[in-house]
């Protein structure tokens, strides 16, 4: 099993990618690793959505494709028999929370609030998806979390931007942030793939040193 802490301390950006079509995902996930993004959040907000992040998984060896949006138990199946390092979830359902600790799979489940966490911290989920990270209260937030659950480890996601990410990063409870930002759809439409790893190197190269 992947240790999903060690994964997103290493990558500390996640591209949360939106795909509409699959014929696409291939290049994408190649544009993005060239601009040293390797942890990739494959969005399941789209019917292209399963066979993009089949795509990355079976021909992008040095991208680890995880699926975003997750919400139900079907969704945690598809990253089961993909073998997915990790995979997002927007909340924290305890059906859910079961599912994925019965398949032993690497879900980040979602939390907004002190009781959503404990929630999850309960059910063994120490390293969580701080979700809509901005309207949810944004750096005050996670620094209020910080002293009664000092072993909760985020992924800040929803609202953060290429300006604000270094500062969410700076936060000793933070091991990367999500951003849709790195690859939005018009430029997968227009093969841009040049700006979107553009976009990433200069992502990386404007964060403070780990």
């Amino acid at each position: 099993m992947t240790d999903i802490a060690a994964l997103l301390r290493a990558a500390r950006i996640i591209p949360v990618l939106t795909i509409h079509d699959a014929a696409l995902a291939i290049p994408l996930a190649e544009a993005l690793v060239a601009g040293g993004l390797t942890a990739l959040e494959i969005t399941l907000r789209t019917p292209a959505a399963r066979a993009a992040v089949t795509a990355i998984r079976h021909h992008v060896p040095l991208a680890q494709a995880g699926l975003g949006t997750v919400t139900t138990t079907e969704d945690l199946a598809l990253a089961a028999d993909l073998n997915l390092p990790f995979c997002f979830s927007p909340g924290a359902t305890p059906v859910l929370l079961a599912e994925a600790a019965r398949r032993n799979l690497n879900l980040v489940p979602g939390v907004a609030t002190a009781s959503e966490l404990m929630v999850a911290m309960s059910e063994g989920y120490h390293v969580v998806k701080f979700f809509p990270a901005v309207p949810a209260g944004g750096i005050a937030t996670l620094r209020a979390f910080a002293a009664p659950f000092a072993e909760a480890r985020f992924c800040p996601t929803g609202g953060i931007t290429p300006e604000t990410a270094p500062a969410f990063l700076a936060e000793a409870n933070v091991l990367a942030v999500g951003g849709s930002w790195l690859a939005p759809p018009a430029d997968q439409a227009a093969h841009d793939w040049g700006v979107i790893t553009a976009r990433a190197n200069a992502c990386l190269a404007g964060l403070n040193p780990v």
